[in-house]
């Protein structure tokens, strides 16, 4: 069983599609029970990050996840599921995330890391990933310069650079997966990024 968080935020369809397209046994839920007990879990998200917390705090999600992540059970956070992981986030005000990964979320600031091209915010469309970490299990049959579909205006900053399983380039290098344990997280939507894409989901749902 796959379980996917339902917090009130994010386009669930889509992810529960992804894996449904392999034969997985996939489910939506907002039910903590269903958290606790499943095989895989999928933090899926788009949207604000305190808005998100918020979420999963009125549907009493936090502690389920948290133990669920803590029990090596795999993980898979995406775009705001992978934000959500870090210490704190600053997208309207300093925020507490779940402090799993220690960290920080920021948003995109151009002229403060020296560039002086005029990128739109948010980030939106298709980018490339480089790897930073090999024997990624879910990026098995993924071409190193696979191209992904991002939507995003804020990026996770890791205390610990070893997690980073790939970065991608918008201005300068941002942080666009990570993988420590069990938990696999991307910035980007592998349920939008057609077959490179898919494949991460097959690859997460055979872990």
């Amino acid at each position: 069983m796959i379980a996917i968080v339902d917090y009130g935020m994010g386009n669930l369809r889509s992810v529960e599609k992804g894996f449904e397209r392999f034969g997985f046994d996939v489910r939506v839920t907002d039910n903590p029970d269903d958290i606790k007990s499943t095989d895989k879990l999928v933090l899926p998200g788009v949207g604000a990050f305190n808005d998100a917390m918020d979420g999963l705090r009125q549907r009493k999600l936090i502690g389920p996840i948290v133990d669920f992540i803590s029990s090596g059970r795999p993980f898979l956070g995406i775009c705001l599921g992978l934000q959500l992981l870090f210490s704190k986030g600053y997208e309207d005000g300093e925020h507490a995330g779940l402090n799993i990964i220690p960290g920080k979320v920021v948003r995109f600031n151009f002229s403060g890391n020296g560039t002086k091209e005029k990128l739109k915010i948010p980030h939106m469309g298709w980018n490339q990933i480089v790897f930073r970490k090999d024997a990624n299990p879910i990026l098995k049959n993924v071409p190193h310069d696979a191209y992904m579909y991002f939507v995003h205006s804020y990026y996770v900053c890791p205390e610990d650079k070893d997690i980073i399983a790939t970065e991608t380039e918008y201005g300068a290098y941002f942080t666009s997966m990570i993988w420590h344990k069990n938990i696999f997280a991307t910035q980007f939507h592998p349920e939008k990024s057609q077959q490179c894409g898919l494949t991460m989901l097959e690859n997460f749902g055979n872990l």
